[in-house]
């Protein structure tokens, strides 16, 4: 395939989604794309399906019907190891990270080079983690900073460098801007922004719809596991789109 044909296609393609859980029908046909270099905003209220979608996408949970195709090919993950293959990271609201241990030890926590006799190296670790931070314009003044010294903000950093040091094409993030103040808000939508200027597709759920405004192409709104809405930023408001969910969770 051409390197045009690749870029005309969507990165990601879902078509016809349906996962139950017992009697619950959590998604119900929903279709769902994104482009490479694109930002989607996900959102919905609690129940809505966003979590049962993104576990399909990162390998948690199998559909029962529906097709997913990434860079063209059919896939059916039965893990996330193998949605982490091809380029799929998921940064979850809890970020994963070991409070306790170092930002570099975080980065490459699990896949950790090592040198003779099994031991790790720890000065490769140290110099490509401070430049994958640096990489999406955060700047710590040390590799040996213990996350739990870190605030909400550097810490979705830290969570967001390690996906594109390893070579993430989709990064899902799970309501990065949860409990966040302000600062950190702006921060964590700068790291944002930086994946798309290298080239990383995003997933962005979240409650909170100023959070996704300024950085998303798209939004797509769930209701009930359906897709009800997929409206380019531009041609859309908060208003508009807090009036879109609350008519589809709740009824006119």
């Amino acid at each position: 395939m051409n390197q045009s044909n690749e870029n005309a296609q969507p990165l990601l393609q879902m078509r016809g989604i349906h996962k139950w859980f017992g009697r619950v029908h959590a998604l119900r046909g929903v279709d769902f794309d994104i482009d490479r270099h694109e930002i989607v905003g996900l959102c919905g209220d609690n129940g809505a399906g966003k979590s049962t979608l993104i576990k399909v996408i990162s390998g948690y949970h199998r559909a029962e019907q529906g097709q997913m195709f990434f860079e063209g090919q059919e896939v059916r993950f039965s893990s996330p190891r193998e949605a982490r293959a091809l380029g799929i990271e998921t940064v979850y609201q809890d970020q994963a990270l070991a409070p306790h241990l170092s930002v570099a030890r975080n980065i490459f926590m699990g896949r950790e080079p090592t040198m003779a006799l099994g031991l790790m190296d720890q000065k490769l670790m140290n110099d490509q983690s401070m430049q994958a931070l640096a990489n999406i314009g955060l700047h710590l003044r040390s590799p040996n900073v213990m996350i739990s010294n870190l605030s909400g903000g550097q810490r979705q950093g830290v969570a967001i460098a390690r996906a594109i040091h390893f070579k993430a094409k989709l990064v899902i993030l799970d309501e990065p801007t949860i409990a966040l103040a302000v600062k950190e808000v702006r921060e964590v939508l700068d790291f944002v922004r930086r994946l798309k200027s290298e080239g990383v597709a995003v997933i962005f759920i979240t409650h909170t719809l100023h959070h996704i405004f300024d950085v998303a192409d798209r939004i797509v709104v769930l209701a009930h596991g359906e897709k009800i809405a997929d409206i380019p930023t531009r041609e859309t408001t908060v208003d508009e789109l807090s009036d879109i969910i609350v008519r589809g969770t709740y009824g006119d």
